[in-house]
């Protein structure tokens, strides 16, 4: 064990009224109070002194796990979850490094949520802040270690705590620090100041959270200062979880210093905005800013502090909190993902089209062997230009999207299929449109890509002023046209490309980075297989996967099985609860030999399986999707079981597979259509 001799430097860590925590929380001083250890897997151990409990390879393997389970947790209002760990390894890098992980478990849901991991190992104790949502649904909280390479590889839990309010809040008061950091800096740094430290040239007489000398407060001094503009910065932790409001903080400086006070946030691409700036020093007490506060996706808050020399005095920090509320009132309309999207199911949502020429048409295809469908579900409705018919050559009419907030950051996703053109180069052009210069730009075009095949687009963007997204097809020359198709519009805060998403909930598999936690029976040439593009027989299966146009699917090669052979694919054993469940995927049964797909529950214990759905011979071009209702209270698995036709063109593909808690009545809309074509939605009960 390696945590020994850091013990003593982080007694001061363990958090007041240890013994009157809240439901969640736990100092493991003398017991893991409402945890449980999992019975199937390793238990987690308590130091024979109490303080924390661990895991580690002087009695497990490599690979083990050990699992912490919660009692049940509430969050009525927005909390915060700080979590005190460690991680340590033998020296040198072993290419499977310990991890750590917590989930959240829902009890309406059969597979718990990723909502923090960590890998990194350290020689001292960490804090991980994570935000949690106010909502009514009880939940439990499990963290799960699993032991990595070496022989002195070990996991530990210090303490996990859970408080109402935002992680991003502060008052400086537990040594903690609620997990804000110094950037260590040779010159000059944060410190903490008050209570009983004496050990700063410019000491502040009272805190402002008590308004006492014993209270704490964080402060940077000048006194150190070498070089011009020296930079002391104090991080937040990074936001886990959408929240927009106003930052609340409080601050005092040395009257008459030569410094630049600055408030930046920072993503987890590095991309800084200043937010904030110090434009007046204020009174000799202490001073609010109320700061105009926005983190759509996860970023950090970073308090800077610039000395111009060894004379800037000193700039204290204290009382720092959010709240939702915008700081004052705003005449603009917040920014709303849904408004701004649309897959066309109903009608244009919010999306129009000038007047001129023919423009978009809002169609829909029944499901047929030589024309695809729509990208929502095969069955329902997308934009068709069709510049054929168009009276202006090299011009078919934009389609505008709703007016965007300026000065942040969007992520465009939209997906498009493209037929007939002999050069698709700019068929299909998306342009920004500033309303208050009258100025488009563009920001993305077609080169070239698979014909007849829905394409996902990503395009990140930003501009200073409201802003609308347009769409616009081209036909170059009379003699070379064709059609454009659009569906799946979503525009969202943020970057399309974070370097730090979560793994996909293990509900979902989209199949692009593996097999996710689906099994076989057996693995041959007449499996299940994992594949991008086109199947290599002809007229039979996808040219493309439904999640991107160019990703992964799972599928059948007829061409290696015999009539009537079997290949079966099973979910990750799932945890039987009360109330329904709806699994909803997308499938793809194209070829004259079409076989069969069939749908199987199979509860554990039992030998016999439950048909779920089934469907027999071609179905279409189109990747079509299901949804399958049913409940099960007992731990059980899915199974996919796809039966080869009497031909070698009786491929069969699945993909983007999704759980979810709850009925699939709210789908229903979109997936039951009047085209005399309807999607089995099967409610099954067991």
């Amino acid at each position: 064990m390696l945590f020994g001799g850091v013990l003593l430097a982080v007694q001061a860590l363990q958090l007041a009224g240890a013994l009157d925590l809240p439901a969640g929380s736990c100092a493991f001083e003398d017991s893991t109070c409402d945890f449980d250890s999992v019975f199937e897997f390793l238990p987690w151990i308590l130091n024979e002194e109490g303080h924390y409990i661990y895991v580690d390879t002087s009695f497990a393997k490599q690979g083990e796990k050990a699992v912490l389970l919660s009692s049940d947790v509430q969050t009525e209002e927005w909390s915060c979850l700080r979590l005190v760990y460690q991680i340590t390894t033998s020296s040198g890098s072993p290419s499977e490094p310990s991890r750590l992980n917590l989930y959240v478990r829902f009890d309406d849901e059969s597979f718990d949520r990723l909502l923090w991991s960590a890998k990194e190992p350290s020689d001292s104790w960490l804090i991980a802040s994570l935000d949690l949502q106010n909502s009514s649904k009880k939940f439990k909280i499990l963290i799960e270690g699993v032991l990595g390479h070496g022989n002195t590889a070990s996991i530990a839990l210090f303490e996990i705590k859970i408080t109402t309010g935002y992680c991003i809040e502060c008052d400086f008061e537990e040594n903690h620090l609620c997990g804000f950091v110094n950037r260590w800096n040779p010159n000059v740094n944060w410190f903490v100041g008050g209570g009983n430290m004496r050990n700063s040239h410019s000491i502040l007489p009272q805190d402002h959270t008590f308004r006492s000398e014993l209270g704490h407060y964080m402060y940077v001094d000048s006194v150190y200062v070498t070089h011009y503009q020296e930079v002391a910065q104090l991080i937040s932790p990074v936001t886990t979880a959408p929240m927009s409001g106003c930052l609340l903080f409080y601050y005092q400086l040395q009257q008459g210093n030569d410094s630049i006070f600055s408030v930046y946030t920072r993503d987890v691409a590095g991309l800084y905005e200043e937010i904030w700036k110090m434009g007046y020093p204020g009174n000799a007490d202490w001073n609010l800013a109320e700061v105009e506060f926005s983190a759509p996706y996860p970023m950090e808050v970073i308090f800077e502090v610039a000395f111009n020399g060894p004379k800037g005095g000193y700039v204290a920090l204290d009382d720092i909190s959010f709240s939702p509320v915008p700081c004052q009132n705003q005449t603009e309309r917040p920014f709303s993902a849904v408004e701004a999207s649309c897959n066309f199911e109903e009608d244009l949502c919010n999306f129009y089209q000038d007047k001129e020429g023919p423009g978009w048409t809002r169609v829909k295809v029944k499901p047929n062997m030589h024309r695809a469908g729509d990208h929502t579900s095969g069955l329902g409705y997308f934009l068709m230009a069709n510049t054929k018919f168009t009276s202006q050559p090299g011009y078919i009419g934009r389609l505008y999207g709703p007016s965007l907030p300026g000065n942040l950051q969007y992520c465009l996703r939209f997906y498009y299929a493209i037929y007939g053109f002999l050069k698709m180069s700019d068929t299909l052009a998306v342009y920004i449109f500033e309303e208050n210069h009258m100025v488009q730009d563009k920001i993305w075009s077609v080169l070239e890509s698979p014909r007849g095949v829905w394409m996902q687009a990503e395009i990140t963007f930003k501009k200073p002023m409201p802003t609308k997204v347009v769409f616009m097809s081209l036909c170059k020359s009379f003699w070379d046209c064709g059609l454009v198709a659009l569906d799946d519009i979503t525009i969202e805060l943020g970057s399309c490309w974070s370097p730090e998403k979560l793994p996909t909930p293990p509900g979902e598999c989209t199949f692009e980075q593996d097999e996710c936690a689906f099994t076989q029976e057996r693995r041959n040439r007449s499996s299940w297989h994992r594949r991008r593009g086109e199947t290599p027989t002809s007229y039979t299966g996808p040219k493309g996967d439904h999640t991107t146009g160019v990703g992964y699917y799972m599928y059948i090669e007829a061409s290696h099985m015999v009539y009537g052979q079997k290949a079966r694919l099973l979910s990750r054993p799932l945890r039987g609860v009360t109330g329904k469940h709806c699994l909803t995927f997308f499938y793809h049964m194209y070829g004259a030999g079409t076989g069969l797909l069939n749908v199987y529950l199979k509860k554990e214990g039992d030998s016999e399986e439950s048909l779920l759905w089934r469907r027999r011979g071609e179905q279409s071009i189109s990747w079509l999707r299901v949804l399958i209702e049913y409940t099960c209270e007992r731990r059980h698995q899915i199974i996919f079981e796809a039966i080869r036709g009497v031909s070698i063109r009786s491929d069969i593909a699945i993909d983007d597979v999704k759980f979810q808690a709850g009925s699939c009545a709210e789908m229903e809309d979109i997936t039951q259509h009047s085209s005399g074509y309807s999607e089995d939605l099967n409610e099954i009960e067991y």
